[in-house]
């Protein structure tokens, strides 16, 4: 009881969005340096009734327990055990990991014990997502509406903004209401001229046979190769036999682009800061880089740019993909207005195909965003998209809670800490990763919290997603609303591996799917594509990335269909961050032989413990730091080096403050030898760690910058022997596009083709 109630009396200096991300998943965002895991111990009910998340009127009843909520609360006791015994600190830690592993995938986040490390339930199948475990699906309001962040209302009811239904209901409206003017029935006509050079309609009325779908499903790609002059190395694929190599107009007018008039003459306002940047622009609307993305974006083909940077390019993609998306929804808005006037104005009794111009559900565009505060931006970039100007400004519903709800507040800054720049721009703002929201658009007005099927676009996060859409055997789970997609936008997927990748491929497991309810819609206006279950052919993916990964690769190549094709950036880097470390220090890549994919994680711990360690163990060799990439590494090094009875130290993503401090300090004064650090607490903390001497990186960063950062950590050191300094790397034939981005193509070439230890010696002049 005393534990308790110290933790609500710290519990009261915190904010109100603090106190309700307590209450609701047990801890704070990792990202957060007061991150204290509060409520660990108190009993997490599946027919909660307080200030959680909103149910609907239609889906009150009690939920059936799910195998993952008994997971849970076998957890959540264990936590409370622990508080009492924690002298059996290893055992339970053995222990709690044995039972994780046979009980499958799960997202319960490990508390901490008073020592300050983190849980000794810590597993390596549940430890890899990142998600606590409060975010059940038990617990989920219909239709991605988020409760009110006032924690005081209590039992929250669903925001369902009835009276705006009608005004954006597609179904209602006809294109003389949306337009408002005298002028719609000629722009009717000129638009309709215009349809046979529309790349969404040549895209979406593209009659695929069967044989050819056959074909996108079955057959490998056919691939070539072409350089841009921004983008670089572009490759070109498609399984159609009719495949044409895209080419980069050098200059184009933006009344070529076919973009809904409104458009035309907002975006060289809205993009008017990226423009003006440039030295010498050769477009006044686009940058030379915005200008090759949107060239392929336009054509409907799927996309992979691995080159985004937060800092430099982040914002100026954003605009580019949200034109794209904010297009393909006007256009198709108005193509169903304009044949809603029609079918009025038809003689009873006709009946025509003419006006298949909808999808089994109306969402058509789905964007995934890391942050709440990514999510803010791409709305501020849809209204300026649809402000003509000044006098005629577009009318937002709900707009003030949506920055109440996704606006950062002022007292949540985080302490003024010297963090990197790259840092400082990724987690800018609201960084909370658990939202979605249905956005309707008409020309002029935006709802925002639009019931899903309501909605034209869904912006969320891949947890958000998740919750929703749920596991086989839940009872309120949700992704109708999924199946007529036609375009998917992935953006900083990088940052999803540091999140919960497998919430991507859950995600992509169930988008395009045929619902299983009609939901009300008039299949007499439902596309054939649609029908004939093959939305996934025509779905448009634009993924955005820092990097390149085998695992965001996969996705691209195994989960996109678009009988358009691909076109993937495809550039190597030439001198890899190895060259910004400024320490003189050998760098010793040692390599390790696997026969597969999947025998390398066991080989490389064997190659671990049987060649490197012992050269580790002798007390000369203090001040040892392992950086460990994967937390199923980590676990396993962990465990090992207790059985070992090694004098050593550990920090992971879920220590405590007052752990993550006691480690640093015994690890500065020699008092522990060695130091298991994982990259998920670098990338969350970007702590700077001295006392470094002999560094081992376990497996090659996933991002190439962390590995030069590390390194650079050793000039922190003030004893003055760095004579005495090492780095250590083990690497295997399948790391390398990570071996490139450290030391370069040219020498990750040479590596991979000798089986030879590489020693290499930077001077802090490369």
């Amino acid at each position: 009881m005393g534990k308790r109630r110290g933790a609500w009396e710290l519990a009261r200096g915190l904010s109100k969005r603090q106190r309700k991300h307590l209450r609701q998943f047990g801890e704070q965002h990792p990202v957060c340096d007061r991150a204290l895991r509060l409520f660990g111990a108190v009993e997490v009910r599946s027919d909660n009734s307080d200030k959680s998340s909103a149910e609907s009127d239609s889906e009150t009843e009690v939920e059936q327990v799910s195998v993952y909520h008994k997971l849970l609360a076998t957890l959540k006791a264990s936590s409370e055990s622990e508080s009492e015994e924690e002298e059996d600190e290893s055992e339970s830690e053995e222990a709690g990991e044995g039972e994780a592993e046979l009980s499958g995938e799960g997202s319960q986040e490990p508390e901490e014990a008073d020592g300050g490390e983190e849980d000794q339930n810590d597993v390596p199948g549940q430890k890899e997502g990142k998600d606590p475990p409060e975010q059940t699906l038990g617990q989920e309001q219909a239709d991605g509406e988020d409760t009110c962040g006032d924690p005081s209302h209590g039992a929250a009811e669903e925001f369902t903004d009835v009276k705006h239904e009608a005004e954006f209901s597609l179904e209602t409206n006809f294109m003389e209401e949306e337009s408002g003017d005298c002028d719609a029935g000629k722009r009717e006509k000129d638009s309709s001229r215009a349809f046979s050079e529309d790349p969404l309609r040549q895209h979406m009325d593209k009659e695929l046979e069967e044989k050819e779908v056959e074909k996108i499903s079955t057959l490998s790609k056919t691939s070539s190769q072409m350089k841009w002059p921004r983008l670089g190395q572009l490759t070109f694929s498609s399984t159609l036999e009719k495949h044409t190599t895209l080419k980069p107009d050098k200059e184009f007018d933006v009344k070529q682009l076919h973009l809904h008039k409104p458009l035309e003459s907002t975006w060289p306002k809205v993009n008017k800061h990226f423009v003006s940047s440039v030295s010498k622009p050769s477009d006044p609307s686009f940058t030379p880089l915005q200008r090759e993305l949107f060239c392929i974006m336009n054509t409907y083909r799927d996309l992979f740019y691995p080159e985004q940077n937060a800092l430099t390019n982040g914002e100026e993609i954003r605009h580019a993909y949200c034109l794209h998306a904010l297009n393909h929804v006007l256009k198709a808005n108005t193509q169903v207005l304009s044949n809603n006037a029609k079918k009025r104005d038809q003689k009873p009794g006709t009946d025509s195909d003419d006006y298949r111009d909808q999808g089994l559900t109306r969402p058509k565009v789905l964007m995934i965003v890391p942050f709440r505060e990514c999510a803010l931006r791409i709305v501020h970039i849809f209204i300026n998209l649809l402000e003509v100007n000044d006098k005629r400004k577009i009318d937002v519903s709900n707009k003030k809670r949506f920055k109440g709800e996704f606006g950062s507040d002022p007292e949540e800054k985080p302490p003024n800490l010297k963090r990197p720049e790259d840092y400082e721009a990724v987690f800018a703002g609201n960084i909370d990763d658990h939202f979605r929201i249905g956005v309707a658009i008409l020309q002029k007005s935006m709802r925002l919290y639009a019931p899903f099927y309501s909605s034209d676009i869904i912006i969320a996060s891949p947890l958000g997603m998740r919750t929703i859409i749920g596991a086989e055997g839940e009872k309120k789970r949700d992704f109708d609303f999924l199946s007529s997609i036609e375009m998917l936008i992935i953006d900083q997927a990088d940052i999803y591996l540091m999140q919960n990748w497998e919430h991507v491929l859950h995600l992509m497991k169930h988008i395009n799917l045929l619902p299983l309810d009609s939901h009300g819609v008039d299949f007499s206006r439902v596309r054939m594509l649609n029908l004939n279950n093959w939305s996934r052919y025509y779905r448009q993916t634009l993924l955005f990335s820092a990097l390149q990964d085998p695992q965001i690769n996969a996705v691209f190549n195994k989960h996109c269909f678009n009988y358009m094709g691909q076109v993937a950036v495809r550039n190597v880097p030439l001198s890899g961050s190895i060259s910004r470390v400024v320490v003189q220090l050998p760098h010793v890549f040692r390599r390790i032989e696997a026969e597969n994919v999947t025998s390398v994680i066991d080989a490389r711990f064997q190659f671990f413990i049987d060649k490197v360690l012992p050269e580790y163990r002798d007390a000369i060799m203090s001040h040892t730091l392992i950086y460990v990439p994967s937390y199923f590494d980590y676990v396993r090094l962990r465990n090992y080096f207790k059985k070992e009875e090694l004098n050593f130290a550990h920090i992971c993503e879920y220590t405590k403050k007052a752990g993550v401090c006691r480690a640093r300090r015994f690890f500065l004064k020699g008092d522990k030898q060695f130091l298991l650090l994982t990259e998920r607490f670098h990338f969350y903390k970007r702590y700077t760690i001295k006392g470094i001497r002999n560094l081992i990186f376990y497996e090659l960063p996933t991002y190439s910058h962390f590995y030069s950062e590390i390194c650079n950590m050793m000039k922190a050191t003030d004893s003055g022997v760095d004579a005495t300094w090492t780095c250590t790397v083990l690497y295997s034939k399948y790391d390398a596009q990570k071996l490139a981005a450290v030391v370069g193509i040219d020498r990750t070439a040479q590596m991979l083709q000798s089986k030879k230890n590489v020693h290499l010696f930077v001077t802090g002049e490369n």
